[in-house]
């Protein structure tokens, strides 16, 4: 395996494979701060360079983290297909990008593919690719999954209505509800993030929800979005649960200080198999995001692309309906501005469905980040464009509980509009019910919420 090449007269070697996917990753302030990025553009184009005639074997047999020290590591290994694996093991990482790009590889041979890929491959590949590029290969791939709706499907795009309150109050949350369904958002999901993760106050929320969608027969699955040691308890007293939720990590540290780990996260699918309300088979929703690893001092040397990739690795074991990634939600620390979440936004968008995920997109913003509204716009119509599942639908695109900005209801309904997008298709029928959707466009009636008298 080479780790060294000459670029203008200047020769530059590397220690470890794990230093090359690092020193070839686009710039973010995670990276810097962790001390293991590229130190000039030429460093970054020498590790590209050398990435791109790196033998796909070489990576297989080179884990950033080994298998033995780290739970994710064993779970991405012990779930690649051999056969896939031998066929493709003598491939440079250059050839792999050149086959995802070409016109005559669809999303059927790339799902195929993924299978015998490890999450570190998927990383390096990533790293070769422009944004151009970047869309243009997630457009191919188009991974579904079904829990009361299937998402996934070409032409449809879904929304998670997220309609959280400072302190949890039950008629907050339900005028949010409306609010957002009446504008087409829900068909991901009606996800609520808690404020207080007691079992008891999870459980009033899980009722509250899943008896209004009962109660206007909406084809969509209810999650509140506490930890999931909160929910498997509260499954187990009784509360209906369509999707449960766990933010999963890239590497076992993290994970650990997460609080999860393959043991538990097998526990609550079981139970959602036994108890949930949902028909399935997909019933786990993750969300994710670049930067969680280094924020928790537990990145262990690798960079924040990686280490996403390893957290779709982790996470396809569990074959969710949904991941959401969420890479500016932490803040400057981990991506400075617009520029390196837009960069995120995408890389995470291709490698969750060269996973074969259902991937969602929330191209999030902190108010303490330097990025703005125009930043996100772009980003969001960046992956739209590249074929995100779904987006967030929060009232007026400010979070009142998490603080930090996101897609709109009114974005929801323009990313749709613009790119010719339709609601999940039992959730569409539904809107035409209740009279805020016609031929795939909202009425007038959008946003009005007597439609629930």
């Amino acid at each position: 395996m080479k780790l060294s090449c000459v670029i203008r007269k200047t020769h530059y070697s590397f220690s470890s494979l794990t230093q090359v996917l690092a020193k070839a990753s686009e710039e973010k302030s995670g990276d810097n701060m962790a001390g293991i990025a590229a130190e000039s553009s030429l460093e970054r184009m020498a590790a590209k360079v050398v990435l791109s005639e790196t033998l796909l074997k070489d990576i297989y047999e080179n884990p950033t983290i080994p298998y033995e020290e780290d739970e994710v590591t064993r779970v991405i290994y012990d779930g690649i297909n051999r056969a896939i694996y031998n066929e493709i093991k003598d491939w440079t990482v250059g050839e792999l990008r050149n086959i995802i790009l070409s016109r005559n590889t669809g999303s059927h041979e790339l799902l195929r593919l993924t299978r015998g890929l490890t999450s570190e491959m998927i990383s390096a590949v990533a790293k070769l690719m422009s944004s151009i590029d970047l869309v243009m290969a997630s457009q191919k791939i188009r991974p579904t999954a079904h829990c009361n709706t299937l998402i996934g499907e070409k032409g449809r795009l879904a929304f998670r209505c997220q309609p959280n309150h400072p302190n949890d109050e039950p008629e907050g949350i339900l005028f949010s509800i409306k609010e957002g369904l009446s504008y087409g958002s829900g068909d991901a999901v009606i996800g609520i993030n808690p404020n207080i993760d007691t079992v008891d106050s999870v459980s009033r929320l899980l009722h509250m929800s899943h008896d209004f969608i009962q109660k206007w027969s909406i084809p969509t699955q209810n999650c509140v979005l506490a930890h999931i040691t909160t929910q498997i308890e509260a499954l187990e007293k009784g509360a209906p649960i369509a999707l449960m939720f766990q933010s999963l990590a890239g590497t076992q540290k993290a994970n650990e200080a997460f609080g999860v780990s393959k043991e538990i996260l097998d526990r609550g699918l079981e139970l959602m198999y036994r108890y949930g309300t949902a028909a399935g088979p997909n019933v786990m929703y993750f969300e994710t995001g670049q930067g969680s690893e280094v924020s928790l001092d537990a990145h262990l040397g690798v960079d924040m692309q990686t280490l996403e990739a390893r957290t779709y690795g982790y996470a396809r074991q569990w074959k969710p309906y949904m991941v959401n990634n969420v890479s500016g939600f932490i803040g400057p620390e981990t991506l400075y501005d617009g520029r390196q979440v837009i960069r995120a936004d995408l890389e995470d968008l291709f490698m969750g469905k060269m996973h074969g995920l259902p991937m969602g997109i929330a191209p999030t913003y902190t108010n303490h980040m330097y990025a703005d509204q125009n930043d996100q716009e772009i980003a969001g119509m960046l992956t739209a464009l590249a074929g995100a599942n779904f987006y967030m639908g929060v009232p007026a695109g400010d979070d009142v509980m998490l603080n930090y900005q996101d897609t709109s209801f009114h974005d929801d309904a323009s990313l749709r509009e613009m790119l010719g997008l339709r609601p999940l298709r039992e959730f569409e029928k539904w809107l035409e019910k209740i009279g805020v959707m016609e031929d795939g466009r909202l009425t007038e009636r959008a946003g009005d919420l007597s439609v629930f008298d």
